[in-house]
């Protein structure tokens, strides 16, 4: 398909080539099925740690419900819900900690894949009918609610243009053909607007050669779902960084990898569709977006800091009967040599009638 497609049309923008490579219904890396996360699969998450990942998102939310004034319908939207085992984690946690809560909440998962709903759908049997499936997060803006909209993970794999500082300016790499029908790379002088508009805040100061990856799609991402928020909480856990650092002289390579069987690798032209692809995330670039859509940024930090002080209460629960295994999960999460180190969180808010946010935690 996509060698058709670059024949017939000439050398495609890698943003297009990594949403066919990884959504393309029965051909993408996560149309495939499930098998990609976890100690069996490609890559390891938050959520394969276990249930304490849920547990404490479940009282971040529960607290954003409480503070909203304890609304009698609210809505969870997750992104990027893969086989629905961190909603299982939050849905389980929240009904522990609050029934009332539970009474009028609306969990909404925005998956698109046939093939990664019948498997959330499966998973999460037994939260019905609490538990709702669109396929397009627009579908949910009809009913605005108050409550969270969240993803984790997801954002490092939106689809991402390739750029290379030659001569004094920024050229494009595209993916084309060899003479042999193999993939191969290729620049091109840069025309779309978004992505002109995108590169005018990292200035001109490369290394001739240097190359990285830039996003032009957060806000068309955000937008709908923002949509379906009345006010509320929007969060994101991933790895990534701000501008400065994303874009630094000396990361001359970028951030762009495969992942294969727990093994990172560089060439995202081999074999599309058999492995994961992955570029870090700016979250400066995603905070614009946030903002120009009415959010105010609240929090960035990095997911140890973040879950510890989400932690407090849980911690003290266990005061003198510790659980071996949770504590473990907790220090897989937040220990800054483990995932505790190597992901951030970015808050945003959504309301007119609370107070402004606190100034970001950078």
């Amino acid at each position: 398909m996509l060698r058709a497609r670059i024949a017939r049309d000439g050398p495609l923008a890698f943003a297009d080539f990594m949403a066919a490579a990884l959504y393309e219904p029965g051909l993408g890396y996560y149309a495939h099925g499930t098998r990609q996360v976890g100690r069996g699969g490609d890559f390891f998450t938050s959520v394969s740690v276990g249930p304490v990942f849920g547990e404490l998102l479940a009282r971040r939310f529960l607290r954003e419900w409480c503070e909203a004034g304890a609304p009698a319908r609210w809505r969870i939207i997750e992104c990027g819900a893969h086989d629905g085992t961190l909603a299982a984690d939050v849905l389980t946690a929240l009904a522990g900690l609050d029934a009332r809560a539970c009474e009028g909440l609306e969990y909404a998962i925005c998956e698109p894949l046939p093939v990664l709903q019948a498997a959330q759908t499966d998973t999460l049997r037994r939260f019905a009918p609490q538990v709702r499936f669109v396929s397009d997060s627009a579908t949910l803006a009809a009913d605005p609610l108050p409550g969270i909209i969240f993803g984790n993970e997801l954002l490092d794999a939106l689809p991402c243009h390739l750029i290379e500082w030659r001569d004094g300016r920024w050229v494009e790499r595209r993916v084309a053909l060899d003479e042999s029908g193999g993939f191969t790379w290729t620049t091109a002088k840069i025309r779309e607007p978004a992505l002109l508009a995108a590169l005018a805040p990292l200035g001109g100061v490369f290394p001739d050669g240097y190359r990285s990856e830039i996003r032009t799609s957060y806000h068309e991402f955000l937008a709908p779902l923002a949509r379906a928020l009345s006010s509320g909480l929007m969060l994101w856990l991933d790895y990534g960084f701000e501008r400065p650092d994303y874009y630094h002289p000396g990361r001359s390579e970028g951030t762009l990898r495969t992942f294969t069987k727990h093994r990172a690798g560089d060439n995202p032209l081999a074999d599309p569709g058999s492995m994961d692809l992955t570029a870090h995330v700016d979250f400066t670039a995603l905070a614009e977006a946030a903002r120009a859509l009415g959010g105010r940024q609240a929090v960035f930090r990095s997911q140890g800091a973040w879950l510890t002080g989400i932690a407090r209460d849980w911690l003290l629960e266990m005061e003198g009967r510790p659980q071996a295994a949770a504590l473990r999960q907790f220090q897989t999460l937040t220990h800054p040599a483990h995932l505790g180190g190597s992901f951030q969180v970015m808050e945003f808010t959504w309301c007119a009638t609370r107070p402004p946010a606190a100034r970001p935690d950078l």
